[in-house]
């Protein structure tokens, strides 16, 4: 199982984006504007999670970490 967080800063785009805390990302946002998401099989479950939390954001999974999940 890997460790999710999502983005609290929202990208140019629009979206919000889940990154892999596990194997970590090039692209993973400042610890405080970093939000837990947990531990997930993979990023659908955290994507999941985060826009049934959220579900008025656009959420996405990281191009470069969540490549299965990014969509725009």
């Amino acid at each position: 199982m890997h460790r999710f967080i999502i983005n609290k800063q929202q990208q140019n785009n629009g979206d919000f984006e889940v990154h892999n805390a596990t194997t970590g990302c090039s692209f993973m946002p400042q610890l405080q504007n970093q939000v837990e998401l947990g531990f997930h099989d993979d990023c659908s479950g955290a994507v999941a999670k985060a826009k049934a939390a959220n579900p008025t954001l656009r959420i996405n999974g990281c191009y470069y970490c969540c490549r299965a999940c990014h969509t725009s």
